[in-house]
């Protein structure tokens, strides 16, 4: 492979970058020989580069389809920003607009393409696709093809033949938010069962997840942003009126806020998000409407004003703080009253089967808010996916509760999910072990079970906050395909036979936790001179506005960071720092090595 297709050379050409992150250059590898893949990555983890390389090594055009305008704009603004050919093709263009991108893709200028699925699956476009040479087809957040998956959208269904018109091309699919069942389901779909899986994992160590008891929650959330006036944030809430109330106090307050909602004009809506990602709005205060595949790097923190509906949501939309790798703290905000409001919503639903599903969904999103646990070890479990230790980076790590020897109470309750035949729920179990005289109960004669009534002393929320941490734990799963039946896993073996004893938390019931104030969020774990980072941070925002594109296309946060920390004094210096790819270095080198010189020699003191 020549030097120009080597996927380790286009990472530091293209995009500045030195080395891969974990599973990137196996995926890149496999998508340049011709395989399919799937890949689930966290928000963050470098997603977009696994088809972006490929696109640029392979001959042909690199298609991409995406289910949102905005993502497709900021995604094609990056890429063009490193000097890649790049367009998007949505009703957001004129059709004097349309045909220049068409007619440019059909002179193969294009090196990749962002469509959306409806247009791509017109059979008309289809038809065209078949004349031109595709290096690719890349499937951005293909949960959404899943009826498992949390945003099911019925245009993906249609992307299922893509494997058949195009037998030759390889397909990639990525997602990162997808629990096993709904993965297996995307992989049917798509027709990628054979296809390589990559799982890079869920793990995003560099938040932290706080949640705080629901008490006048706009007087928590005013508490929570006033150490972060100068940072940019996301606060979801359930309802327009909801959202439009918030964004008009925090107004009021002299705080840039804005509202984002589908109640609003398009127009609007994009003047908002493009607000936001220029750093003119601070705060945006949103419906779940805002943010799939948002590129902004630098959000700092993500606070639920109300309860998601289901983890997969709440995860990819935490997922949208601190993609750039740096500190950044989400903030759920959880009553009782959420609880009844959003099972409300969700009972109206007609479709019974998929009721069902969301309502799982919905207690084990109740599970998280109320787990005594590490909130990063439930959220993972959750995913498949455990953790050895605590995190240390979560509200009940730092303010942990009480603990005890649990070990009985666990194999109590272990056991009374065996004698029931691991096919039945946690409510269910919680009776039997309590002893509860219910006609369904005496039916199925689980009265005669040995651990019928062995668990009268605790009280059915201890009971419930012990299965909980029981799951949490990974010594129980829960299959929420099946009514949400709760199953023993090998690891409950040793536990049930006395080989190894089990600390628990005790529930805090109707307690209200201690508010520890968060630490304050370093940009860097290796420290930078703030003044230079300040003068380099006004020198992108005045590129930025002279280019009509967002500040952190120009450079992100970790990129000037580092640049403030190692002060380059030349153009080989610069291709150091992560980020600066050769592009970015012939069009702004002079003018950020001109604003670091100068501090320099206004420094007297400096080596």
């Amino acid at each position: 492979m020549s030097s120009d297709r080597d996927p380790l050379t286009t990472l530091r050409r293209v995009f500045g970058y030195t080395s891969f992150r974990p599973f990137q250059e196996q995926i890149i590898d496999a998508l340049v020989r011709g395989q399919d893949a799937f890949v689930l990555m966290p928000t963050g983890g470098g997603k977009s580069l696994c088809y972006q390389i490929p696109a640029l090594i392979r001959d042909g055009v690199g298609v991409v389809v995406s289910p949102l305008i905005s993502l497709m704009k900021d995604q094609v603004d990056a890429l063009r920003a490193n000097g890649v050919s790049a367009a998007y093709l949505n009703s957001s263009l004129s059709p004097q607009g349309a045909r220049e991108v068409l007619t440019r893709l059909h002179a193969g200028e294009l090196e990749l393409l962002y469509i959306a699925p409806e247009r791509l699956m017109q059979p008309a476009f289809l038809e065209r696709l078949h004349t031109l040479d595709l290096a690719l087809l890349a499937i951005d957040e293909a949960h959404c093809v899943s009826q498992w998956g949390h945003d099911f959208r019925p245009e993906y269904v249609a992307l299922g033949e893509l494997r058949r018109h195009f037998p030759g091309v390889p397909v990639i699919a990525l997602t990162a938010t997808a629990d096993p069942q709904t993965r297996n389901d995307v992989a049917l779909r798509l027709g990628l069962a054979d296809a390589t899986r990559y799982v890079a994992g869920f793990d995003r160590p560099n938040i932290r997840y706080t949640m705080l008891e629901k008490s006048r929650p706009y007087e928590q959330l005013k508490t929570f942003l006033a150490t972060r006036r100068q940072e940019t944030g996301i606060v979801y809430a359930l309802s327009r009126k909801r959202v439009d109330e918030v964004a008009g106090r925090l107004q009021a307050e002299g705080i840039a806020a804005g509202a984002y909602h589908a109640g609003m004009s398009s127009e609007n809506r994009q003047r908002m998000q493009e607000a936001f990602l220029r750093d003119e709005v601070r705060v945006i205060v949103a419906t779940v409407a805002f943010g799939m595949g948002i590129d902004k790097p630098d959000v700092r923190y993500v606070v639920h004003y109300d309860l998601p509906k289901n983890i997969e949501g709440y995860y990819q939309e935490t997922g949208r703080a601190g993609r750039d790798g740096l500190a950044s703290e989400v903030l759920l905000l959880y009553g009782l009253r959420d609880v009844v409001m959003v099972r409300g919503l969700l009972e109206t639903s007609e479709n019974e089967e998929q009721k069902r599903v969301e309502l799982h969904k919905l207690n084990a999103m109740v599970d998280f808010a109320e787990a005594l646990t590490c909130r990063r070890r439930v959220l993972l479990n959750y995913f498949g996916e455990h953790l050895a230790d605590d995190c240390g980076n979560c509200d009940v790590c730092l303010n942990p509760p009480m603990r005890y020897d649990a070990t009985v109470d666990a194999q109590k309750a272990l056991s009374c999910v065996y004698r029931v035949g691991q096919r039945f729920g946690l409510q269910h179990v919680i009776q039997v072990l309590r002893g509860a005289n219910t006609e369904r109960i005496r039916r199925l004669r689980h009265d005669q079970l040995s651990t019928f009534g062995i668990g009268t002393e605790q009280s059915e929320d201890a009971w419930g906050s012990i299965l909980r941490q029981l799951l949490h734990r990974g010594y129980l799963v829960q299959d929420l395909a099946n009514y949400g039946v709760l199953q023993l896993t090998e690891r409950a073996r040793p536990l049930l036979r006395g080989q190894e004893s089990l600390e628990l938390a005790r529930p805090r019931v109707g307690a209200v936790q201690k508010k520890k104030r968060p630490a304050s969020i370093e940009l860097s774990k290796q420290p930078h001179d703030e003044a230079l980072f300040q003068a380099l941070r006004e020198l992108r925002r005045r590129l930025a506005e002279d280019q009509g594109v967002p500040p952190y296309v120009v450079f992100g946060d970790a990129t000037l960071a580092q640049m403030a920390r190692l002060k380059p004094d030349d153009d080989n210096g610069l291709l150091r720092i992560s980020g600066v790819g050769e592009h970015k270095l012939s069009r702004y080198g002079n003018d950020f090595l001109a604003v670091i010189n100068e501090y320099r020699d206004a420094s007297p003191g400096e080596a």
